[in-house]
């Protein structure tokens, strides 16, 4: 039984899937407690591209409603839960909940293993939080760069950390299917999450919006600015998808 269903956790339907009512607060509790009560938990987060590929991607769609803990990421979520009268109470982006989830490992003494990205940049990030809180809360890192055949070794080798999470920061849909495919063998880690680009955030690498772009829901047009010829079909197509499901939804929820 999954940990959310038991505790009767509020969720919200829509676009076919389901979404967690929580806040960024309610939602580093459930971890702590799970953590703390020895519980083994899968989180994902929905944004405009993933709800966009998982209308096509059966394996991505299923990976990601299987979860225990589904969060919006992406202020256009929140207005579109809004506008179909479900409305959600927040935005719980993955890095924010990272950053989060990093503090507590710190104060708490949990420990986390970092998994993803190019070897120069997760290694940064691992050396960025063993100064910035302390090496204690590390149980280990590897990066992104894998074959098919790796896969079982890699989520043991993760397993065996002792890690308390687990961030997979590789780009979807290749982070949802790993943690679907293999949270059988990742149940000794209690928290699996994956936290896409955040890596290289954290590195320095890519620069985030301002929080007055992350508000307004504009992330997007600064991420665009940035990579124009890496990201303009999935922003520029995949926005206006998302816009017409929006549509399709709305009326649909007015005929009945």
């Amino acid at each position: 039984m999954k940990y959310c269903d038991f505790k009767n956790q509020k969720k919200v339907y829509i676009f076919n899937c389901p979404i967690d009512a929580l806040t960024m607060k309610e939602t580093v509790q459930i971890v702590d407690n799970v953590i703390k009560e020895g519980k083994h938990i899968h989180h994902a987060v929905l944004n405009v591209a993933k709800i966009v590929k998982m209308q096509e991607d059966k394996e991505l769609y299923n990976s990601i409603v299987n979860a225990d803990i589904i969060n919006a990421d992406g202020m256009p979520i929140v207005w579109a839960s809004r506008l179909l009268g479900k409305p959600l109470p927040e935005r719980v982006a993955g890095i924010d909940l990272m950053q989060e989830l990093i503090k507590l490992a710190y104060n708490r003494k949990y420990k986390i293993f970092f998994f993803g990205a190019r070897e120069e940049v997760v290694k940064k990030v691992v050396e960025k939080y063993s100064k910035e809180y302390s090496p204690e809360i590390i149980a280990g890192y590897r990066n992104g760069y894998y074959s098919e055949e790796e896969e079982p070794l890699i989520a043991k080798q993760i397993a065996e950390s002792g890690a308390n999470i687990l961030f997979v920061g590789i780009s979807s849909p290749k982070k949802e299917k790993f943690l679907y495919k293999y949270k059988h063998i990742l149940k000794n880690v209690n928290f699996i999450m994956g936290v896409g680009g955040s890596f290289d955030v954290i590195a320095g690498k890519i620069k985030r919006a301002p929080k007055w772009m992350q508000k307004c829901g504009l992330e997007w047009v600064y991420r665009l600015l940035q990579e124009p010829r890496r990201m303009w079909r999935r922003y520029l197509i995949g926005n206006t998808k998302f816009v017409i499901l929006v549509i399709k939804e709305f009326l649909k929820a007015r005929i009945k």
